[in-house]
């Protein structure tokens, strides 16, 4: 075999191929193919263009065979939660309409008057954000309760995608439980659930683990691409997969750290407690059926939204650098307020936000990247301590992992407000973690240990400790 890999990894903004080759234990790692991916207007609702986002993936595979690599395999991880229906003739239902469309705005409440908060969450173990997938559908219902009947088929969007490459219909079990429609501790979908709520269960196909082999490329694929690979299912909810490449999990918190900022540890069995529910935290699925208990917390998207709106004139390491000529300013926003979820003007909300809350109101691109760095690193702090409550023992490292980890600032800031340990890196976590599943699903990496070795020995991680300790 030639022990190539590759990656397909799509986030709320970009997407990469990356192909992954293995040799002597070390994982090495080369970018293939880099796109955007933005969310559009498309019938009055916020879509993905996920047409357009096959043709870059199949861009990526032919750049590939241009290089004179034919990978062994393939596997692909999208965001979570987003999905499309399929009729009888496999063909669009529906458009792939985005997580931060309003639609759902006032459904969490509607589920609740069916089924009980508390029941929907000891079941369920997922955390409860209006964009759910649970929400989405039940907003598709009111609206549109002919489109459900008539589908025969729901698939998120990397499961999408597999389907246009190998004609296989499946559902990813990372991924499926981020619906809040699986059973935590079956693992299967929640029927009860579904009947209660009028949604079409004939229409969710069978939930297959992380490691699987789906299948290979369609007839006409392998004719276009000129070679054919296997198709596997790393985690493909992109979190999963970032998790796998935690280089360190014993008594480690990690933060997946992109436009969300997924904050959590790795357990073996879902924590569905009330005091968990209180904080509002989720039992995901994860590789091997390990559970990743988890609060996700608006990330980078804030500043991803301030470049933006100042015209793109400064670029991430600039509104850094503005920002640490801004040390003595400080005010806290509260990051997962839905204010912030997509408003017109992210500036002028953080800007609204500190005037109704008598704070100093950041005026220049500095304070305002200031704020939302502080705001950030406070609400990862509140998380810690909520994790490490519920666990009653100290955590004293952190991994942080993702894109984001190359922000030295705020991995400091992590490291003095939490007076813990920050050990930054690898970046591009999600594509290794998918790389390696697809490695274990052909037989060259053997077990999740020798996988997080392998990662450990072949990428570097810096270390942040608090500036502010004594002695």
């Amino acid at each position: 075999m030639s022990n190539y890999s590759l990656a397909v990894d799509i986030g709320a903004s970009s997407g990469r191929l990356i192909l992954g080759h293995l040799a002597n234990g070390k994982l090495n790692l080369d970018e293939i193919h880099r796109f955007e991916n933005k969310i559009v207007k498309k019938n009055e609702h916020f879509c993905w263009d996920i047409e357009a986002l096959f043709q870059e993936i199949k861009t990526g595979i032919k750049k590939c065979n241009e290089l004179g690599i034919k990978p062994d395999s393939i596997g692909i991880d999208t965001w979570a939660v987003d999905y499309v229906l399929l009729d009888e003739h496999d063909n669009l239902l529906t458009d792939a309409v985005a997580y931060r469309d309003p639609r759902t705005d006032g459904m969490m409440e509607e589920v609740f008057k069916i089924i009980p908060k508390e029941k929907l969450y000891f079941e369920t173990g997922i955390q409860f954000q209006k964009f759910n997938t649970i929400y989405q559908l039940y907003a598709l219902k009111q609206t549109s309760p002919e489109v459900l009947q008539k589908a025969k088929s729901f698939l998120m969007i990397p499961e999408y995608f597999n389907f246009l490459l190998t004609g296989k219909k499946a559902n990813e079990y990372t991924n499926a439980t981020s619906t809040q429609l699986v059973n935590a501790f079956t693992k299967k979908w929640d029927h009860e659930l579904l009947d209660k709520l009028g949604i079409n269960k004939e229409m969710f196909h069978e939930i297959l683990p992380p490691k699987t082999v789906l299948g290979t490329l369609s007839k006409e694929l392998v004719e276009e691409f000129g070679f054919d690979m296997k198709v596997v299912l790393p985690a493909t909810h992109d979190t999963g997969s970032a998790v796998i490449s935690v280089p360190e999990v014993e008594d480690s918190i990690y933060i997946s750290s992109g436009t969300w900022s997924l904050i959590g540890v790795e357990n073996r069995f879902p924590i569905c407690v009330p005091q968990a529910l209180k904080y509002n935290f989720t039992n995901e699925g994860g590789i091997d059926y390990r559970y990743r208990f988890l609060k996700n917390i608006m990330g980078l998207w804030m500043i991803q939204e301030v470049k933006r709106n100042y015209h793109d004139q400064y670029s991430f390491a600039e509104l850094v650098k503005l920002a640490e000529n801004e040390q003595q300013f400080q005010s806290i926003v509260n990051v997962d307020d839905d204010r912030f979820l997509k408003p017109d003007n992210m500036v002028d909300e953080i800007q609204k936000y500190c005037q109704e809350t008598k704070q100093p109101i950041p005026q220049t691109p500095g304070q305002i990247a200031k704020c939302v760095y502080d705001s950030l690193a406070e609400s990862y702090k509140r998380a810690i301590n909520e994790i490490e409550e519920i666990f009653e023992k100290n955590f004293p490292r952190i991994n942080v992992i993702g894109g984001g980890c190359q922000n030295e600032m705020l991995n400091q800031m992590i490291a003095n407000v939490t007076n813990k340990e920050v050990c930054a890196g690898p970046i591009e976590a999600t594509a290794i973690g998918n790389i390696v599943a697809q490695y274990m699903a052909l037989g060259e990496i053997h077990t999740i240990q020798e996988a997080r070795t392998t990662i450990k020995d072949s990428f570097e991680v810096k270390i942040y400790k608090n500036q502010y300790v004594r002695g």
